[in-house]
């Protein structure tokens, strides 16, 4: 790829010094003249330039100063393939610098943020910049990129070190060819450390234009890390060749954390193959028990429509998960552990019920998707397990966290915000607070009293230390 781009470049320079050097003489020539020296460049060419030389140059800009969000979308967004530029840069191999700012928030509390200046491009819902996920090796802060950036840092409020770069083979599982594929909707899904072991999740194209949640691994290593394949289903969902005719990959789940030495949980969305969900044979719209010694797994729980967070709660022996709806309905759940093995699957109602709505709502061209799913507004009177909490109006719900006992912490992504709660002893939410943060919050872990957000608007981790004291 860089001796690729190399060529580019080097032709390039010299249409753009020919250029430079006419225009320098025509300065005070009249538009029509200058149009004309256009009308000398071929189109693609002119595309070659526009993606290759001007956009590095706003990055370069970019990279030293710090602008409005909308205003850096609109300068920028458009001109570049940002999944090709970040892999260019991590092939590069360069240090990840932080930039410093403070928000105050409503809870009295402070947010540190820490913009990644470079290396963190491609979003998942946002083209630019790009999205992440935190979690952490012994002392030290580990940060993956939408697009396989891997980094590393000791201490992310230390301005004078920077994130180093760890070599790996990720896009080799998952590539420019996918990223570039139907408006960027296949990315890595999720990062997860455990027993010096890294866990990667990410939407592989299992055959042509046909897509599903795998699991590579590898051992922690801080110089190269090695991927191997841990997990990928036989089947999958393509992309036009489907029941729903409505693909959506950003509906795919991926959210992985640890159970016991010898399993992990994984969780899979519908991929808007909504039928599946319901259908225990399949592993979609599911959150599975996989075996990291033998790929088997179990279903544990099934009715899930794109399942964004996932915690185990060992001391009190349940699962809390959360889902975004469709239209509205967002979730909160509990799997009961104890339940696990048991005759039947836990069941949270999806595609059946739901306290959403078909995107449109009851319109004509809904009526299908009403017949054939009609989220039904109440869960236990169809069989199926409430959610602890419904969000109606949707909050783009994301990942979970537990900061202290019987307390724990939720992030959204549409709402910008994050959200304190408690369980009672009925394992019922109370004392729901919600702290504006102004930036939609991709992933949460808490780690010595500090809760780490990635906020993808700026591609930035936030800090907010959670000690009373």
């Amino acid at each position: 790829m860089l001796k690729k781009f190399k060529n580019k470049v080097f032709i390039l320079l010299i249409s753009i010094i020919i250029l430079s050097g006419y225009l320098l003489v025509s300065s005070n020539l009249s538009s029509d003249k200058l149009n004309n020296l256009k009308s000398l460049i071929s189109n693609s060419n002119k595309q070659l330039i526009k993606k290759y030389i001007f956009p590095f140059r706003f990055i370069s800009q970019l990279e030293q100063q710090t602008y409005d969000q909308k205003q850096r979308l609109k300068l920028v967004e458009k001109l570049i393939d940002w999944p090709e530029y970040e892999l260019f840069k991590k092939q590069q191999g360069n240090d990840i610098i932080l930039e410093e700012s403070i928000v105050k928030l409503s809870n009295n509390k402070t947010l540190k943020k820490y913009r990644l200046t470079s290396g963190f491009y491609a979003g998942i819902n946002n083209t630019w910049p790009g999205s992440g996920y935190i979690d952490f090796h012994e002392e030290n802060t580990i940060v993956l990129s939408a697009r396989g950036v891997l980094v590393f840092k000791e201490n992310v409020e230390d301005l004078e070190e920077n994130f180093q770069q760890i070599r790996n083979n990720i896009n080799e599982f998952i590539g420019i060819n996918q990223f570039q594929k139907y408006q960027f909707f296949f990315s890595l899904k999720d990062l997860f450390i455990f027993n010096n072991k890294i866990y990667i999740s990410y939407t592989e194209e299992i055959e042509e234009d046909c897509w599903n949640i795998s699991v590579i691994y590898g051992d922690m290593d801080y110089e190269n890390i090695n991927f191997e394949k841990l997990f990928s289903s036989k089947k999958c969902i393509h992309f036009t060749k489907n029941i729903d005719k409505q693909f959506n990959a950003h509906q795919s789940g991926g959210r992985i954390t640890s159970f016991d030495n010898n399993h992990i949980l994984l969780s899979l969305g519908d991929f808007r193959e909504r039928y599946l969900a319901q259908d225990n044979k399949s592993i979609n719209g599911k959150v599975i028990k996989l075996n990291i010694y033998n790929n088997n797994y179990e279903i544990i729980s099934m009715g899930h429509r794109n399942p964004q967070g996932l915690y185990f709660d060992k001391e009190n022996n349940f699962i809390l998960q959360t889902e975004h709806g469709p239209f509205g309905g967002d979730e909160i759940n509990l799997i009961e552990v104890e339940k696990i093995n048991k005759d039947k699957i836990q069941n949270y109602g999806w595609a059946i019920s739901s306290y959403g709505e078909h995107y449109g709502g009851k319109v004509e061209k809904n009526k299908n998707n009403y017949k054939k799913y009609p989220l039904y507004k109440s869960h236990s009177e169809h069989g199926f397990i409430e959610p602890l909490k419904s969000f109606v109006p949707s909050i783009g719900i994301s990942e979970i966290v537990k900061v202290e006992q019987n307390k724990y912490v939720v992030s959204s992504m549409k709402d910008q915000s994050i959200y304190f709660f408690e369980l009672n002893e009925q394992k019922q939410i109370i004392n729901l607070n919600r702290v504006k943060v102004f930036e939609r919050v991709r992933d949460l872990r808490f780690n010595n009293y500090q809760l780490y957000l990635f906020m993808e608007d700026t591609a930035s981790i936030g800090v907010i230390n959670l000690n009373k004291n």
